[in-house]
């Protein structure tokens, strides 16, 4: 394997596990409770990233920390996985994957006006047409769901958009943390605060006893949503010479995604989420590409 395939090849394996995720989600909601999906899928995760350290001789790294640096990773741990994924999940108990999927992938467009308004980054004028025609994206999705269901859970609809609130969120955090530690060390810290709350919850909110099937289902989504993939992606943009590759990979996701909900799950994929979703991910992708080009030529002009 040659020094530009393998970064492809793992890239392209997080982004398959990243599109089945979606519809184990809606495999375990039929066995376990939102609470024990996030408890078993975040032990999970926690015993990979605990590896992880392990294989790269991280731990000493640790030592290093100032107790300022262990308070962001104790908040990050509460948004996400805690916060964020007891929200994404609940979004998928009450709507089709079909639905609660495309909507998270607009974390993106929340992301900049957060940074907007309290990061003080002011959203390009260019990028208001991706950020309309990727809430276009939403409207179409919302309407289609009408002949999936006969009705559409507005409730469903924003815990979807919240868990799109939290990712963005996340990921304002941790970047603020980058410079301290590598991504590894970052996604274990993150867990086992992570762990520590889904333990304290636990005194409050019950978990069951749990059959093998429904405890092999929370494991595949700790494993394959919330763990390997991330490292793999972290590893394939670290070697490749073209990260921009590896990115663009990442928009295949949602629409390989509908094709696993149709296969496993059975949900017959509506036109207007086919549409809807192009609409989203068009609208990231002209704001990522297109529109920073346009940003940087008026500047130039001026």
């Amino acid at each position: 394997m040659n020094s530009q395939t393998k970064p492809v090849v793992l890239g392209a394996f997080a982004v398959l596990s990243w599109s089945t995720v979606a519809t184990a989600f809606k495999i375990a909601l039929d066995q376990l409770s939102v609470f024990e999906m996030v408890f078993v899928a975040t032990a999970t995760a926690l015993a990979i990233f605990t590896v992880w350290m392990c294989v790269t001789r991280s731990w000493s790294v640790l030592r290093r920390l100032s107790p300022g640096v262990w308070s962001r990773f104790a908040l990050l741990g509460l948004v996400a996985p805690v916060a964020y994924y007891l929200i994404l999940f609940s979004a998928y108990d009450y709507l089709p994957a079909q639905i609660a999927q495309p909507l998270n992938y607009l974390w993106p467009i929340i992301l900049a006006v957060l940074l907007a308004v309290f990061g003080h980054k002011p959203i390009p004028k260019a990028k208001y047409l991706g950020m309309v025609i990727s809430l276009a994206g939403l409207v179409f999705i919302s309407v289609g769901g009408k002949g999936i269901t006969g009705t559409v859970s507005v409730l469903g609809i924003a815990l979807a958009l919240g868990s799109a609130l939290l990712w963005a969120t996340y990921w304002i955090i941790n970047d603020s943390l980058k410079n301290e530690v590598s991504e590894g060390t970052s996604l274990f810290l993150t867990f086992l605060f992570g762990m520590i709350y889904c333990l304290i919850g636990s005194i409050f909110v019950p978990v069951s006893a749990m059959s093998m099937p429904a405890l092999l289902s929370g494991m595949y989504i700790g494993a394959f949503e919330m763990g390997v993939p991330f490292i793999c992606f972290g590893l394939a943009i670290r070697e490749t010479d073209n990260p921009a590759l590896i990115n663009q990979m990442c928009y295949l996701s949602p629409f390989l995604s509908l094709f696993f909900i149709s296969v496993v799950l059975g949900e017959p994929i509506m036109p207007t989420t086919i549409v809807g979703l192009v609409l989203i991910v068009g609208g990231l992708i002209y704001n990522e590409y297109f529109a920073g080009r346009r940003g940087r030529r008026q500047l130039k002009s001026n």
